[in-house]
């Protein structure tokens, strides 16, 4: 009797399986392709004259374009909360390095919540949120993973032999592997077998370029044809504000073929959907992670990366899914990355998980042109380089029809005595070229106030960062860079120092450091919790190895410098292995 009620439990689960597998199949596969530094006024279809984007115009015709589309001014917290649903301030991440970048791993992923409807996951390119167990991609949901480490190639996040756009050293699933070929290109291949294997299941797919991002490698035969043009500032539109000064042509051209590269790729990418039989049931979004670093055209819009200004964070965003969205329209309600997740989860008849608090709405409604109730809402932008966010630094509120700005603060700035805000009619006013604070008291005390309690609530959970582990199953070695080091002195130059925070798993452990050339008399140390330890170093020597130093279990800051007559200097690199005794 029990072998036969087994039997009829496994043939239950059997036939439950298949017919789930039978919904699955017929779910949209999901494509979000997202790059890096773009700016709103890099492509043709947002009247750029010169920068040649055919795919991405055509994509354009074919989407539904969000004409007001925000993310945040940098790119890992633009790149938190598309992947979240989520405010960065909530997940861990507020800035773009000193491990400012590692989102907590308890934050649920957009990965993490459609694989469960029988999704195959695949990223390809810019991670962003942490390079190390538990904060990888692989960790956090994505089934296959091609990424480079860190904010970008040509960072210290790089490997010790150091890194190039082209034949990249990239991590594959946690492995190190040397790729042939132009960065880009190297991505969307990989993209174009991700999606080529096991068409009989749905998949979601993550594009994340990290062009054109500086360093600005790009092929001759994308940069010769820019080199040649006239880029100066008076080809362009002149509309809104004007440039801050004249854009220098070099930079144009390496930037402007690098976005041809891209817009070459993905018109590789829908060229294979199509191909494949894919088109219809595919959705693509397509987006940019905040504004251009450098100065050029920008649509007219204030600022640019970094800014909380629209010429930082107004970037484009299209959704094509043919026969399912119509093609051309667009949809003015101003929507963010927050927006993309819930969204993705609507259009695929996903309930969100239990537990899971979006900041973001489904736009489904909006992106369908179905009749639907849409009450006004503040969406909120801050950022800065610092430890820990401050009340009032470089922010923005945006409602449907009014913007509240105070800029000052941004980056590595000063915060001033006396914060400047200011009040743009964004309908009336789409490039804020006209300060209404002084004549509205009313409209910036309600959207201050607004913003302090968002402040107030995102930051509930505190500012504790999130850990790097050291010695689980998951990785090791470990790996440790200036990346995510943090602390006062931390920083990318040759004399900063900082520290790790880590979380240690009990044991004996192999500890390497590496360095620039150590002059006479320098000594290396390495310290964490209790154990401590040091070595005389002989001139010229760039590496370090403890053997067999016994750490304790918990959580830890891992410090490991140079000292030589009373100065001290951090290493580049700590590889930290747990023996196997």
């Amino acid at each position: 009797m029990k072998l036969l009620r087994t039997v009829v439990l496994l043939l239950a689960l059997a036939s439950g399986a298949a017919v789930a597998r039978q919904n699955d199949a017929q779910r949209p596969n999901v494509v979000v392709i997202i790059t890096d530094d773009q700016g709103y006024g890099d492509f043709g279809f947002h009247g750029n004259p010169v920068v040649r984007t055919p795919n991405l115009d055509r994509l354009a015709r074919q989407s539904v374009e969000l004409e007001r589309f925000y993310v945040s001014p940098v790119c890992a917290p633009t790149r938190a909360s598309l992947m979240t649903g989520r405010y960065c301030y909530r997940t861990g991440v507020t800035d773009t390095y000193l491990g400012r970048a590692l989102m907590r791993p308890e934050e649920v992923t957009l990965a993490e919540m459609l694989s469960p409807a029988g999704y195959r996951t695949g990223i390809f390119g810019k991670w962003h949120l942490g390079d190390d167990y538990p904060l990888r991609a692989i960790d956090q949901g994505f089934q296959e993973a091609l990424v480079h480490k860190g904010g970008g190639i040509g960072q210290p996040s790089d490997p010790p032999e150091g890194n190039s756009y082209f034949d990249p050293v990239l991590e594959h699933n946690g492995q190190s592997v040397k790729t042939k070929g132009y960065c880009s290109d190297v991505f969307t291949d990989a993209a174009l077998r991700f999606i080529e294997q096991r068409r009989d299941s749905p998949f979601f797919l993550y594009l994340a370029f990290n062009a054109p991002h500086a360093p600005l490698q790009v092929p001759d035969r994308y940069y010769e044809p820019y080199r040649k043009m006239n880029l100066a500032n008076a080809v362009f539109p002149r509309i809104g504000h004007p440039l801050p000064r004249e854009a220098d042509p070099d930079t144009i051209a390496r930037i402007y073929g690098m976005v041809t590269n891209i817009d070459d790729n993905v018109g590789r990418l829908l060229g294979r959907l199509e191909t494949l039989g894919l088109t219809e049931n595919t959705i693509v979004v397509f987006l940019t992670d905040n504004g251009p670093q450098q100065v050029r055209y920008v649509a007219g819009m204030l600022e640019r990366k970094g800014s909380v200004h629209e010429g930082g964070i107004r970037v484009p965003c299209l959704v094509r899914w043919p026969g399912k969205l119509a093609a051309g329209r667009k949809v003015s309600a101003v929507a963010a990355h927050i927006d993309l997740a819930p969204t993705i989860l609507d259009l695929c008849r996903i309930a969100p998980p239990r537990g899971v608090a979006f900041d973001g709405r489904s736009l489904a409604p909006l992106l369908a042109g179905r009749e639907t109730a849409w009450p006004d809402r503040t969406l909120f932008f801050q950022w800065h380089r610092g430890e820990v966010p401050q009340m009032s630094r470089a922010f923005a509120a945006r409602s449907a029809r009014y913007k509240l700005v105070q800029p000052a603060g941004g980056g590595e700035s000063p915060m001033p005595s006396k914060p400047q805000y200011k009040l743009y009619d964004m309908l009336a006013d789409p490039l804020e070229e006209h300060d209404i604070a002084a004549g509205h008291p009313e409209i910036v005390a309600q959207l201050r106030a607004q913003y302090e309690a968002w402040f107030e609530d995102v930051g509930r959970s505190g500012w504790a960062p999130p850990r790097i582990a050291l010695g689980t199953r998951h990785e090791n070695p470990v790996l440790l860079t200036r990346q995510d080091w943090r602390g006062p002195r931390a920083g990318w130059n040759a004399g900063d120092l900082g520290h790790w925070e880590v979380e240690a798993q009990a044991g004996l452990y192999d500890v390497r450091l590496l360095f620039t050339a150590a002059a006479a008399g320098a000594t290396a140390h390495f310290a964490l919790g209790t154990a401590a330890v040091d070595r005389p170093l002989d001139a010229g020597a760039k590496e370090c190895v403890f053997e067999r130093v016994q750490l304790g279990a918990g959580p830890g800051k891992l410090e490991a410098w140079i000292a030589r007559a009373g100065a001290t200097s951090g290493v580049s690199y700590v590889e930290v292995r747990r023996r196997q005794e």
